[in-house]
């Protein structure tokens, strides 16, 4: 049986320092995160008394970078892990993936280990305005080798090639959303009552939203129009205060009103929140590489909410459902939390690039970014 799978490489400007993976995406399993295994290939000629670095570096841009003037600087860069691989410093086993690297590349080639902190976020980016230029504001993570004199003067031979963080969908489902909210009204007897029902709690990407809600009128007011919407919560966990809120999809009706006084309305709504329709400017997406299609960003999975470690994006949804009354009555509302991921892939079908043997063929995918080898490999 033949298997062909990729490997990923970026050089640097002067072609001194090449970075090798075998994949871009690494999962965030709460608990803890996949390692970042790979090679780092030097040319000896140009090393000379420099040191060999590779660092895993988080990259958080919380302001415009047209924006950034008289010094100011919106963009933070954090080095969650470091290895000196020349000198060498430490030994690790290597993976199968890196022994067939280095067999293919020569004594040039140096693997390397890498890990994320527990409370590293996941990549997320948000969508910039028409009118916005460079980076956008979010969360991106770099695999960056680099040589260094020991001066530590800044220009160095440096490639940075971009990875991703993500989490998928639990397996187990949490409780089906439900509440109910009650309003009164000074000078006013009796009470407005909402009661709101989803049909899951888990959501993945494409997925169609079922909102089922009652409504129960035993005041003297009159409820003149209804609007359900997918909301979109995004809090900056390094900054107090620092929280956005964005609609996604929305839809108001009048079906069923005005609802006086001592009636009752039964109702159920479909919403379908996604990327492709109309996505204002501050809607968070899910960090994408070159060429993927973008989507909205996953719900942020927290072992635990209350740590005061946690930096980055924390991402989260609800369904709101809004009662309005007109300028004297306000409004009466019900939130809905649920969470939205994409699924975890079938790893039956996916081949991992470390537990495979074989030789490389060198195919060129883009000269100024990423290329990628197509490994074949006989099966017996």
């Amino acid at each position: 049986m033949t298997v062909t799978f990729r490997v990923f490489k970026k050089a640097s400007s002067n072609n001194k320092v090449t970075v090798y993976l075998g994949r871009r995406e690494f999962v965030d399993h709460v608990t803890g995160s996949d390692p970042v295994d790979g090679v780092l290939n030097i040319d000896r000629e140009f090393l000379n008394d420099k040191k060999v670095l590779v660092q895993l570096v988080c990259s958080f841009r919380y302001g415009k970078e047209d924006e950034e003037t008289m010094g100011m600087n919106f963009k933070k860069e954090l080095t969650l892990c470091e290895e000196q691989l020349f000198p060498p410093t430490t030994s690790s086993q290597p993976t199968r993936l890196q022994e067939k690297l280095i067999s293919k590349l020569g004594k040039n080639a140096f693997p390397f280990h890498l890990e994320f902190p527990v409370h590293s976020p996941t990549s997320v980016t948000l969508h910039p305005a028409v009118e916005d230029a460079g980076e956008p504001c979010g969360v991106e993570y770099f695999v960056r080798g680099m040589m260094v004199d020991d001066s530590g003067e800044s220009k160095r031979t440096c490639v940075n090639m971009a990875i991703r963080k993500i989490q998928y969908a639990p397996t187990r489902p949490g409780r089906q959303p439900s509440t109910t909210v009650r309003k009164d009204f000074m000078f006013s007897p009796g009470e407005l009552e909402l009661e709101g029902t989803l049909d899951r709690q888990l959501y993945h990407h494409g997925d169609d939203v079922k909102v089922s809600f009652v409504v129960r009128n035993n005041s003297n007011k009159t409820v003149k129009k209804i609007n359900v919407s997918v909301v979109q919560h995004v809090d900056i966990a390094m900054f107090t205060g620092g929280h956005h809120t964005a609609r996604i999809t929305q839809m108001e009706t009048t079906e069923g009103c005005p609802l006086g006084p001592g009636s009752s309305l039964q109702k159920e709504v479909i919403l379908s929140p996604t990327s492709k329709a109309h996505i204002r400017a501050g809607v968070a997406l899910d960090g994408r590489m070159k060429g993927d299609d973008s989507s909205l960003a996953s719900s942020t999975l927290l072992a635990d909410e209350n740590n005061k470690d946690i930096f980055g994006l924390v991402v989260s949804y609800s369904v709101r459902v809004k009662l309005l009354l007109g300028a004297i009555g306000g409004d009466l509302k019900a939130e809905l939390p649920f969470v939205l991921m994409h699924p975890k892939p079938n790893m039956r079908k996916i081949i991992k690039a470390d537990t495979l043997a074989g030789s490389f063929n060198c195919c060129q995918d883009d000269h100024s970014e990423e290329t990628l080898y197509s490994k074949d490999m006989e099966m017996t």
